[in-house]
């Protein structure tokens, strides 16, 4: 039999007592539209990259260990939890770890790290470089 961790039922409470805005926010709807055949898996057999993880993984995940461990601007169990709810609502047709990178970004966005404008202006001039010829 497994027991019950009282501490995990006690942040699952403090975090559900937390307003997460877990409303769409247009820039990643679109990004989830037009993102059907751009996730890594269709793309890795489209090149015939043999790496199961996608090349921007490792920047993913050094996001969000700068946003806990250095500017303390998102514990990575706040992160987590809010992971778990937005994709729940939003994101879970979306495959991982695209999802994940959808959550990090919705989190960042409605807790003014990131503004949607800002975001565009940095998917403009990473969309630039891959159509570099």
């Amino acid at each position: 039999m497994t027991s019950i961790n009282p501490e995990k039922i006690e942040l699952d409470e403090e975090m559900s007592k937390r307003d997460l805005d877990n409303s769409p926010i247009a820039v990643l709807e679109e990004i989830k539209k037009e993102g059907q055949g751009r996730a890594w898996q269709d793309l890795s057999k489209k090149w015939g990259v043999d790496n199961p993880d996608p090349p921007w993984k490792v920047t993913l995940e050094a996001t969000c260990d700068v946003l806990s461990e250095v500017s303390c601007a998102l514990s990575g169990v706040e992160r987590r939890w809010e992971e778990d709810d937005l994709v729940e609502e939003l994101y879970k047709d979306v495959p991982y770890p695209e999802r994940q990178l959808l959550a990090l970004a919705h989190t960042m966005i409605r807790r003014g790290l990131i503004d949607e404008e800002d975001l565009r202006k940095h998917m403009k001039v990473v969309d630039k470089r891959l159509h570099m010829v």
